[in-house]
Parts: C-alpha cells; sequence; structure tokens
C-alpha cells in the first residue's frame, strides 16, 4: 500500500495497475458498497452538467463509463467521450457501448492532465470518482476547464471526507476502514485496492475547498450539494463568457 507522500508518477502507476486489476469486478463493487445508488448519484451529475445545454461532451477518467452513458442520455448532448488510462477499464467501458441503442458514445486512452483536446471542444465536462486519483488537481480542472467552451459546465462527483466525532461518523469509518477492505477481498481478491480506497478519501481535500480549486481554475456559479449522508459530494461550475 502507497504511504501518505505517495505523490507523482509513482502514484500514476500505482492507480493505474490498480484499475487494471480490479476492472472485472469494479461495477459490481461500486453497487455493494454504495447499496447501489451510486447510479443514481452518476444520473444526477450527468443531468446537472448537461442542463440546458446543446453539443458534445466529455467524461474524464470514465472507468467503464457510467456517467459517459448518463450524459448520452441527457436530450441535447449530440455526443460523448470518455477518456481513462486504464486499458482494463476502457475495454469494459466499449463493451457495454456495444449494448448501448445509440452510436454517439467513444472511449479513448488519455491522461487526466493533459487532454488530447483543443480549446473549446466541449459543452461540458464530468469526472467521477477519480479526481482523488490524478496527482496534480488542480491541473486536471484546469485541463477540463480548458476544453469546455464559454457558457459551458463541469461536474465534479466524488467521496469527501467525513468530519468530526458524532455516532455516524465513528460508525463509517469503521464501515469504510474494515468493512470495505475485507469486501474488496471477497469480491475482487484485492483487498489493497479496497484499502487504498478509504485512505484515498482521507487524504482528499473536503468540499469546500475543491470549490475553493475550482473557483481558483477560473470557474464562476460553482456550487455543491451532498449525497450519502455527507459522504460524497457533486460539485458544478461553470466557464465564463468573458
Amino acid at each position: 500500500m502507497p504511504d501518505n507522500n505517495f505523490t507523482g508518477p509513482k502514484k500514476a502507476q500505482y492507480v493505474e495497475e490498480m484499475f487494471d486489476r480490479i476492472s472485472q469486478r469494479y461495477d459490481l463493487l461500486n453497487t455493494i458498497m454504495s447499496g447501489g445508488r451510486h447510479k443514481r448519484w452518476k444520473e444526477i451529475a450527468a443531468q446537472a452538467v448537461a442542463k440546458d445545454l446543446k453539443g458534445i461532451a466529455l467524461d474524464v477518467a470514465t472507468g467503464t463509463g457510467d456517467i459517459a452513458f448518463s450524459l448520452a442520455k441527457q436530450p441535447n448532448i449530440t455526443k460523448v467521450t470518455g477518456i481513462d488510462f486504464s486499458n482494463s477499464m476502457l475495454i469494459i467501458a466499449t463493451q457495454k457501448a456495444s449494448e448501448y441503442p445509440k452510436n454517439d458514445i467513444e472511449f479513448t486512452r488519455a491522461d487526466a492532465l493533459s487532454l488530447p483536446f483543443p480549446d473549446n471542444s466541449f459543452i461540458c465536462a464530468t469526472t467521477g470518482f477519480s479526481l482523488r486519483n490524478v496527482t496534480d488537481i488542480p491541473t486536471c480542472l484546469s485541463e477540463m476547464a480548458r476544453v469546455v467552451k464559454p457558457g459551458g459546465r463541469i461536474a465534479i462527483l466524488e467521496f469527501t471526507p467525513l468530519l468530526g466525532t458524532g455516532f455516524f461518523p465513528k460508525l463509517f469509518n469503521i464501515y469504510f476502514h474494515q468493512l470495505v477492505p475485507m469486501i474488496g477481498q471477497l469480491v475482487a481478491r484485492d483487498k489493497a485496492a479496497y484499502t487504498y480506497l478509504p485512505d484515498s478519501v482521507e487524504r482528499f481535500v473536503t468540499a469546500p475547498e475543491l470549490k475553493t480549486l475550482m473557483v481558483d481554475c477560473g470557474l464562476v456559479n460553482v456550487n455543491f450539494r451532498h449525497f450519502g449522508l455527507k459522504t460524497v459530494a457533486l460539485h458544478t461550475g461553470e466557464i465564463p463568457t468573458t
């Protein structure tokens, strides 16, 4: 397992290899650990980012493509591009796309810190449960902002550190740090990956801190809302028109 100083290329390699390992059980484990709610949260994120916008959408660190598929269902989204650096995850996303009724989703391997798209390429961009895995959060946010058109929107769905010392934070801490690794071992045969998960959340910025980072990247009208008893946050922000 990585330690608290795990950053840079070493972290990027670890995360890529980890997602390649758990890709076959990734969707199942997400459903088990969230009680199926993760799908609804992703749908809400897609609806929020695409509201009243028309054009092409981008899903960064798309994984197996859940948010990309939710974006494709939005009435005025004409096409969706999903990028990820895990080949194994992209293979699964592509397989799922073959069963999708519309031919308006494409998946490609790319780095979230250096998106291979021109400025102003998309009307909106999302990333779900992945920002804490990048090695440079401001760069990732800046890249997403760069490729979205003025007046477009960005949405970030992510776990958030659960602060406080009350009953629920203590109970959730037991679940997250003790039961989640056990579930990971039983279902995916990979305890390390699901020990990394709670550790990465603990090291991640709080919801107000992420809002500040988004503002610092030039986004306006930045807001967030919580789900899952404040264990998950959805942030949205807009690209200024001037």
